[in-house]
């Protein structure tokens, strides 16, 4: 090891030996911003996943997500004797971060107000990758640049500040760093304006203020979720389900079933007819029957709703991906297959179609439902961390195995969604799943007239994108 980086890591490991012995001391500043740390992280990460964290300290933070299996890394034996006793249920491990090396593979890896002191950031993500499976999430939080001046300060005044002199990255310095050693960047978000407690200031500024320019310029720390960059996959060898709500589309049916693509090794058509009032599935039924060589199924929903009818298609599907394509053929079922190519590459794990790209047909959407769109696709972007352009285009992709994490997770948001897009939205980014968008382009309805009332259900998604306000940003 070169003189000047062993340097570094011994005058580190004295640090952070001397912080440990007067932790209660000198935490009793911190706690305020620890305890909220905590709270982001397990708002990122569900209970009961393989977790490592890297800088693990004392272990609170990794004992608090409750894993199946917990691993706490740290070149700091002080620290770690004390972790050790407070939560033996946990492994750790005395190494050094840059270092680390398991045969072992995990679901999250933790980097919590680490890369600010590290001595070589690229060479510790580099590292990570043997830590990694496809599914894998690498989370971590880092100080904003801004502070640099109010930690100098703390530390100058010895007011609780128990750092070094830190490293300080702009955001594209972090996202650079991760792409260079292989990994995506799903979503990031500001957190944290005010780190101490005090009533009523510290909600306001840390719910709500942090989330509004300008207050986020001055969040103390970004929390970002990556993932593995993808490996280019073969696209053969999946069973595609392809889910059809239907409710007064019998004009439909039949092309449907002769221009949805074959798909993969294997697709089926799963129709879930909705209590129309013409003749649907008398024509679902019947057309099944004139084309046995297709693979279809026909049910009828008990419940109400496109959200309902699109659960019992999941439940009821066979294949190991999972498509929505609409009844009212706005959106072509010949794109299909640039959906299954995106899924199956890697390219993300919740494929949805966005269909404000491309010029529109003649009354294929009317001025308001665009401006709504329009709204809405802003509001849930920054909502959920990722650019979302359009949210209620109906045709959307995802993995079997990951809708049913979605579904598991379900009981978070409650079921508030009779359209079932914003059901599956909120999900997957709860989840940490990186959402690509697909470009299409929208066509007038042939036959029949839309099942959405604008003004009742665009006044159900505003109170929507409230409730998910307060489940997801202002948390």
């Amino acid at each position: 090891m070169e003189p000047s980086k062993e340097n570094y890591r011994q005058k580190r490991i004295a640090h952070w030996n001397r912080v440990s012995r007067h932790f209660d001391k000198n935490r009793q500043i911190g706690s305020y911003y620890h305890k909220l740390i905590q709270h982001y992280y397990k708002f990122l990460i569900p209970e009961g996943l393989k977790i490592i964290e890297l800088g693990c300290g004392h272990g609170d933070l990794l004992a608090s997500l409750k894993p199946c299996l917990g691993v706490g890394i740290d070149f700091s034996g002080e620290m770690l004797k004390i972790a050790e006793k407070k939560h033996p249920d946990l492994i750790f491990v005395n190494a050094d971060a840059h270092e680390t090396a398991f045969k072992e593979q995990f679901d999250i890896i933790i980097l919590s107000d680490l890369i600010n002191d590290l001595w070589d950031v690229q060479t510790l993500f580099e590292n990570l990758r043997s830590l990694c499976h496809q599914k894998t999430r690498i989370i971590l939080n880092y100080y904003n640049n801004l502070w640099r001046i109010p930690f100098s300060a703390a530390r100058f005044f010895n007011l609780g500040s128990d750092t070094l002199e830190q490293n300080w990255f702009s955001h594209h310095d972090v996202f650079n760093l991760l792409h260079l050693s292989g990994f995506e960047v799903v979503k990031h978000t500001s957190r944290i304006i005010f780190p101490l407690k005090a009533r009523f200031i510290s909600d306001l500024a840390n719910k709500y203020l942090v989330h509004l320019v300008p207050f986020n310029w001055f969040a103390l720390t970004t929390f970002v979720t990556a993932r593995p960059a993808p490996k280019e996959k073969s696209v053969q060898g999946s069973f595609v389900s392809v889910i059809i709500p239907a409710r007064n589309e019998a004009g439909n049916i039949e092309s449907i079933i002769k221009r949805v693509p074959e798909l993969g090794s294997d697709t089926e058509l799963v129709f879930v007819e909705g209590h129309s009032a013409d003749s649907t599935y008398e024509t679902i039924k019947r057309k099944i029957e004139e084309f046995p060589e297709k693979k279809c199924r026909l049910f009828q929903q008990t419940g109400k709703g496109k959200g309902d009818a699109v659960r019992l298609g999941f439940e009821k599907a066979k294949g190991n991906i999972l498509m929505i394509l609409d009844a009212d053929m706005t959106v072509p079922p010949e794109d299909l297959t640039r959906f299954y190519n995106a899924i199956v590459s890697g390219k993300g794990e919740f494929i949805n179609g966005v269909r404000l790209v491309y010029p529109l047909e003649d009354q294929s959407m009317r001025f308001l439902n665009i401006l709504g769109n329009k709204f809405f696709s802003l509001a849930f972007s920054w909502l959920l961390g990722q650019p979302i352009k359009d949210t209620l285009c109906g045709t959307k992709v995802l993995w079997k195995k990951d809708y049913e994490l979605i579904a598991k997770n379900r009981s978070y948001f409650g079921d508030f969604d009779p359209f079932g897009d914003f059901d599956l939205l909120f999900g997957a980014a709860k989840l940490n799943f990186r959402i690509v968008e697909i470009p299409v382009r929208y066509r007038s309805r042939t036959y029949g007239d839309t099942n959405i009332d604008r003004w009742k259900h665009g006044w159900l998604l505003i109170k929507m994108v409230i409730f998910a306000a307060k489940l997801i940003k202002f948390i």
